[in-house]
């Protein structure tokens, strides 16, 4: 079972035909994308990857409010939401689901808000909560977290502590880290600073322990180009997850 996450950028714009033949070439089995918007290009696509055998579908994305973001996810096999009250009051950057495949798989889809914002850190701990229920399957929290671990996930100065502890926060509460899982301490960036052109990992894909042993193979993709050049379709990199059914 492949799941592909994708922040998109901006809807997709012009950009969303080459991100939906991305997408068909990574063959994925379910798709998440973050900034996905309530606009034609966001649209388009969703019809575009319904159409190439990913027909279930749910999003977070307001047609009342075209330019605000939004999350998309879509499944080969039928999508039950799920909303829990310990999730973040951001209805527009969570998204909780069950894949009803032959393995059901709940996954949790995040876009964290930015320390401008003043909304990011209640957010963090939202999912934390969330995290540490008592899950009864597998569950995957997957998504762009603007936040890393200091020293690690950066090559300049950018994370603090509360950002680093939230991540070993999840590591406590048993949740794995895909990438550190696989990959140890190896250096990965999923997105570039315009001005500086400095690597940041913050998108990541979390484990609970129910879904770590089926992990077979994790890592990110910018498509047709390699970093720091960037995808032609995003300034994120995506992450490509295989799981053993």
């Amino acid at each position: 079972m492949r799941v592909v996450f994708w922040n998109i950028r901006a809807g997709g714009g012009v950009r969303a035909a080459a991100i939906a033949r991305q997408l068909t070439a990574w063959r994925a089995d379910a798709v998440a994308l973050c900034e996905f918007r309530g606009t034609p290009p966001s649209g388009e696509l969703a019809r575009a990857v319904a159409a190439r055998g990913l027909p279930y579908q749910c999003t977070t994305a307001d047609p009342a409010r075209p330019s605000v973001n939004g999350i998309l996810l879509a499944s080969r096999w039928p999508l039950h939401r799920l909303r829990l009250p310990s999730a973040p009051a951001e209805p527009g950057r969570w998204l909780l689901a069950r894949i009803l495949s032959p393995t059901p798989l709940a996954v949790g889809v995040m876009h964290v808000p930015n320390r401008i914002s003043g909304r990011k850190y209640p957010y963090l701990d939202a999912v934390l909560r969330t995290a540490r229920r008592d899950w009864p399957g597998p569950a995957l929290f997957l998504g762009d977290t603007n936040s890393g671990r200091i020293g690690l996930d950066e090559e300049v100065p950018a994370f603090n502590r509360v950002e680093d502890d939230w991540m070993r926060g999840l590591h406590d509460a048993g949740w794995t880290d895909a990438f550190r899982h696989l990959r140890g301490r190896a250096r990965a960036y999923t997105w570039y600073s315009p001005n500086g052109g400095n690597g940041f990992r913050i998108d990541q894909a979390f484990l609970n322990p129910a879904l770590r042993p089926r992990l077979r193979r994790f890592r990110y993709d910018w498509g047709h180009r390699a970093p720091p050049s960037r995808s032609p379709a995003s300034d994120h990199a995506a992450m490509v997850l295989d799981l053993s059914v």
